[in-house]
């Protein structure tokens, strides 16, 4: 037993104190926190635009296709891109995303945390998209009448009246998805970002062991959707209790 923890000790000593590579894993956690915080800023609001178009296009597209016109025109058009973006960015791996990002659009720009943001706030726009449009199409018809009645047109009647409601309903699931944004930082790697798991790749390399530090990161990992997960099911419970 005792032979076992020395082992285990000198595991540790090599692969974290050594050359101090504990601060690799800080760095890495810290990128990555970064990047899931302002992704997530980015996601929220490409997610609220492209929702507000498809949900209003989904609830008022007999009415536009009445009156016909440029209106129409305009709203068939733009409904049409947000389709177009939900369709490419679920449709294809976030590597993927991420590298066209990288090498393609952004090629000329050095600042990998930046491209890295837009990335996965750009993915993760699109599902938020479809969390905000189901939260508002399960709206019952009758608040935008209510909204009518209190003099508001459409557009104060989403702002005052629905999306409140809307992220009431949705707030759960918005933070699920959140979850899952923060572990898919974990390919910002690919293009030599230094997050969580990067850093943990790397101690690897330099140490030729990979038990330790590919465990602390998933560790890590771990600690971090487990404590959001209970944040959730507190947030849950709140808004039940506010229901009643």
């Amino acid at each position: 037993m005792a032979e076992w923890f020395n082992e285990l000790a000198a595991e540790f000593k090599l692969n974290f104190i050594d050359g101090d590579r504990w601060k690799w894993l800080v760095q890495g956690l810290g990128n990555t926190l970064l990047i899931t915080f302002f992704a997530t800023l980015i996601g929220i609001i490409i997610g609220i635009l492209v929702a507000a178009v498809r949900s209003t296009y989904d609830k008022n597209s007999e009415s536009f296709a009445a009156r016909g016109g440029f209106s129409w025109l305009l709203m068939r058009l733009v409904n049409g891109i947000c389709n177009l973006y939900l369709t490419v960015i679920r449709g294809t791996p976030m590597v993927v995303q991420l590298l066209i990002m990288y090498f393609v659009i952004f090629a000329s720009s050095t600042n990998d945390r930046l491209v890295a943001c837009i990335a996965f706030g750009v993915n993760s726009g699109a599902y938020v998209a479809e969390i905000f449009r189901g939260g508002i199409m399960s709206i019952d018809n009758g608040q935008f009448e209510a909204g009518r009645a209190l003099g508001f047109n459409y557009v104060q009647t989403m702002i005052f009246i629905i999306t409140p409601q809307m992220f009431k309903a949705v707030l759960p699931t918005l933070c699920n998805e959140f979850i899952v944004l923060l572990k898919e930082t974990s390919v910002a790697g690919y293009v030599g970002m230094m997050d969580l798991t990067k850093a943990g790749d790397l101690i690897r390399g330099r140490t030729f062991s990979a038990f330790m530090p590919l465990f602390a990161v998933a560790l890590i990992y771990l600690v971090m959707v487990v404590i959001l997960t209970k944040c959730v099911g507190i947030l849950e419970k709140r808004l039940r209790k506010n229901e009643r």
